[in-house]
């Protein structure tokens, strides 16, 4: 995803490197109100800035965007940064980054999910990454609500609310000859009238199919199986069911011009 060059019009490349010695240098000086050397600390840290984009590769968004609202994150941790503290700015700056991407992710999700359940998912999320610090393991759904003092039932449903949709399009497999896609995989559970095809002339085409394409055309669109079912009950793999199905399909088309 960011393997470019240049992002918001910075080169990538050429992004300057601060010691440690030379951030908690510029640090000091940021809070004594040196607007240079705030600015020279954000534009030594963008190579951090960068580092944490490339986490969210894979979905889709603009990587100028998400680099643009990570810098964003930087400067807040900037502002917030106790330098008395003994620990390293990257570790305080890191999951302020990455919190300011995932609100922008939440915030324009295509989904729209109210105010309160995504709230109660950014709490979960923060439970979650201190429970497996001081667990040293993945907290289960149980213990997060134990944590937050709501019902598991509703830190599921936060957890779910702000996942990324995903197209019935999306490949789940690919053999480099035939592809599985997400709604290949899906059962449907309304569509299992047996008799309606009886009604429109696509029966006829049917006909002409082999028995063994007949089969899974009547099991995959009358009867609602998914191609992994069809596959185990037929007795072959599911790439060879979507590859039945998809020349059978093609056969009733033009069968059906």
């Amino acid at each position: 995803m960011i393997n470019k060059v240049e992002i918001c019009g910075v080169n990538t490349n050429k992004l300057p490197i601060l010691s440690n010695e030379e951030k908690q240098e510029l640090l000091i000086k940021i809070k004594n109100g040196d607007a240079d050397a705030r600015e020279k600390f954000i534009n030594g840290n963008l190579r951090l800035v960068l580092s944490v984009v490339q986490r969210f590769g894979g979905r889709n968004e603009n990587p100028d965007d998400l680099f643009q609202v990570g810098v964003v994150g930087l400067i807040k941790a900037i502002d917030n940064f106790d330098i008395n503290q003994d620990v390293q700015f990257s570790t305080y700056g890191v999951p302020m980054i990455i919190g300011e991407i995932r609100r922008y992710l939440r915030d324009n999700n295509i989904v729209r999910v109210s105010r309160s359940i995504r709230d109660l998912a950014y709490k979960v999320l923060q439970s979650k990454e201190k429970l497996s610090k001081e667990s040293h393991h993945e907290p289960t759904v149980e213990e997060i609500a134990k944590d937050l003092g709501v019902d598991k039932e509703d830190v599921a449903m936060s957890l779910d609310a702000i996942q990324d949709p995903i197209s019935l399009q999306e490949p789940v497999y690919n053999d480099s000859n035939d592809a599985i896609y997400v709604m290949d995989q899906v059962k449907d559970k309304k569509n299992n009238d047996e008799n309606w095809a009886e009604n429109i002339t696509i029966s006829e085409a049917i006909k002409h199919l082999s028995d063994k394409e007949k089969t899974i055309i009547d099991k995959r669109f009358f009867k609602g199986r998914t191609q992994m079912e069809v596959a185990s009950e037929i007795g072959i793999s599911q790439a060879q069911v979507s590859r039945i199905e998809k020349s059978a399909l093609l056969h009733i088309k033009r069968l059906y011009k």
